[in-house]
């Protein structure tokens, strides 16, 4: 019987001493030994990134006395010198895996103590924050750190994060702060870096956009008013499935309007959609119909309220349109719809022009223009007869 030779490990084994080994990671003896390879390497951050690697090991707390030349708070304050230091940390950070969440938390620690900063080095620091940000080295979750309430009411917050936003957005774009803002869930907080009696829309704005930010203030905007309009959809909705009488509806949707600055335009596609969505539709198409101009009529009072300017008319059809198209059932029944809105005084003979000439959307376009030919001459045989009228007179 064959015996298998065993494996050998090759290589040589050297015993060290308990004592060796202990001044080996005495942390002031790790961090001079560091500091003194960092300062060997002179003015080359190529060079400290190398060193960096091949150490392949991080720095423990220490004396601060005893401080590497190669600091980003003393260096110049400009992008690009700011941008070779995040790049040693991006190498280090790509070469070894683990150590990306260990500089994510020490990140958030660095932004929760801001105040033991000079303001230079805080800028410098949101410089290099914002570049590192920019090119995915570190998560937005960081900035949650910034929503501390002494950062916050000393003006800490506000200051650090406009020159970070600044830096990302020199480094990538202001899409690339939105859509990793959003991504965190941080779109909606961006008030908390003001104190409460400053968390107002026009004050971030205001602050934002002097800063040279206005990308960031129209984004915030955008979203307050998404989520207002949420809010008020489903309030909306709530109320017509209760079927609330239209004079509260009314006084509520314009309460609304005031308090959040809604433009009528804005809400008049909201009661569409919620008036839609109040009623369980049949779906066999010549009883759909019937069913939604009984519906419509019932609601079309609430509908004029808010459909006063020309803007809101051809938003209304628009949407009448595109609901008609994705509704197959409802195909047939968009010109009987128009028709009804316009006996109703929701729709005014301008508006549905306008919208057959040149406001139309793609949607079923050639279907329903079809459908409202012959009603759409007959308004413009009726406003010849009223101009041939009045010429007379």
């Amino acid at each position: 019987m064959n015996k298998h030779q065993k494996p050998v490990l090759t290589g040589q084994r050297f015993k060290t001493r308990k004592r060796d080994e202990k001044e080996k990671f005495e942390p002031t003896v790790f961090r001079d030994t560091l500091i003194q390879g960092l300062n060997e390497a002179g003015d080359d951050l190529e060079a400290v990134a190398k060193f960096l690697d091949s150490t392949g090991t991080r720095i423990d707390d220490g004396d601060k006395t005893k401080m590497t030349n190669h600091c980003v708070f003393s260096a110049n304050e400009d992008h690009e010198t700011i941008r070779n230091y995040a790049q040693v940390f991006n190498k280090l950070i790509r070469r070894y895996k683990y150590l990306e969440k260990a500089f994510e938390d020490e990140m958030k620690k660095l932004l929760l103590f801001l105040k033991a900063f000079s303001e230079a080095e805080q800028t410098k620091l949101a410089m290099l924050s914002g570049i590192l940000l920019g090119n995915g080295n570190l998560p937005a979750n960081i900035l949650t750190s910034l929503f501390t309430d002494s950062l916050v009411k000393e003006g800490i917050a506000a200051s650090f994060a406009v020159k970070l936003f600044k830096a990302w957005m020199a480094e990538k774009d202001a899409n690339s702060v939105t859509s990793s803002l959003r991504k965190a869930n941080l779109d909606k907080r961006l008030l908390e870096l003001f104190p409460v009696n400053r968390q107002s829309v026009d004050h971030f704005a205001q602050y934002f956009t002097d800063a040279g930010l206005k990308e960031l203030s129209d984004f915030l905007r955008v979203q307050q008013s998404l989520g207002t309009r949420k809010e008020l959809q489903k309030e909306l909705q709530e109320r017509l499935s209760q079927e609330c009488p239209i004079k509260e509806v009314v006084l509520y949707v314009k309460e609304e309007m005031k308090r959040n600055d809604l433009p009528e335009t804005a809400v008049i596609g909201l009661l569409w959609t919620c008036i839609m969505n109040a009623v369980e539709w049949n779906k066999k198409e010549e009883l759909v119909a019937e069913q939604a101009l009984k519906h419509l009529k019932q609601y079309a009072p609430l509908l004029a309220v808010f459909s006063s300017q020309g803007q809101s008319e051809l938003i209304l059809l628009q949407k009448v349109q595109e609901y008609c198209y994705d509704n197959i059932h409802f195909m047939k029944a968009f010109q009987k719809i128009v028709v009804l809105f316009y006996k109703a005084d929701v729709l005014s003979e301008e508006a549905i022009l306008k919208w057959y000439k040149e406001a139309h959307v793609a949607k079923g376009k050639s279907v329903f223009l079809d459908q409202m030919k012959k009603f759409v001459e007959w308004l413009q045989n009726a406003e010849e007869e009223s101009e041939s009228e009045g010429e007379e007179n």
